[in-house]
């Protein structure tokens, strides 16, 4: 029992509290603690440099594209109001401040989650936890605010008129910008 409860808490799917108001509580849905050791993997594998950035960015192209696609085929209004508020919340701010930052997840957020599959939104939490913060952190000096959000906005127009090859083709040139600042930056 008290290897299965150890098992458990690695998988950060329960957390055990100790004391008066202590035991054993539901840390996370199970999609919530893949997402978190997906994530933690990831960050081990960044850290020990045996996987690069470029990687990363591929990786994001075969996930984040066919979920821009999912996410216009079954958006509705409340989806095109959140992710026209995430877009607003990034204008006027620099890419790499909190602000800008806080918006940019948001808006990849809300696509997964109206992509309509519960797993694919919990890999897309280890692109906002692990690959979003260092990709920031290294590009951010070289990334054109107006071009990042005229790409969300390519991906909004094709969410908003359910336009899947659209959503995909715009979040490909999304992503493929991102990919050539970082390549710019390693090769300058």
């Amino acid at each position: 029992m008290r290897e299965a409860l150890r098992l458990l808490s690695a998988s950060h799917l329960i957390r055990v509290g100790r004391g008066r108001s202590g035991g054993i509580f539901v840390a996370s849905t199970p999609s919530e603690g893949m997402s978190c050791n997906v994530s933690e993997s990831i960050a081990f594998m960044l850290a020990a440099q045996s996987i690069s950035m470029d990687e990363l960015l591929d990786a994001r192209l075969s996930l984040e594209v066919p979920i821009a696609g999912r996410a216009a085929v079954n958006a509705d209004d409340d989806v095109c109001r959140r992710l026209e508020a995430a877009i607003a919340a990034a204008v006027g701010h620099k890419p790499g401040t909190p602000p800008f930052n806080a918006a940019d997840w948001s808006f990849h957020q809300i696509l997964a989650e109206a992509a309509g599959n519960d797993l694919l939104r919990a890999l897309t939490a280890w692109i906002l936890e692990v690959l979003q913060p260092t990709l920031v952190a290294h590009i951010s000096v070289k990334v054109d605010a107006d071009a990042i959000l005229a790409q969300h906005r390519a991906i909004l127009r094709a969410v908003r008129r359910h336009q899947r090859s659209a959503a995909e083709r715009a979040m490909q040139a999304h992503i493929e910008y991102l990919a050539g600042v970082l390549r710019e930056l390693d090769n300058g």
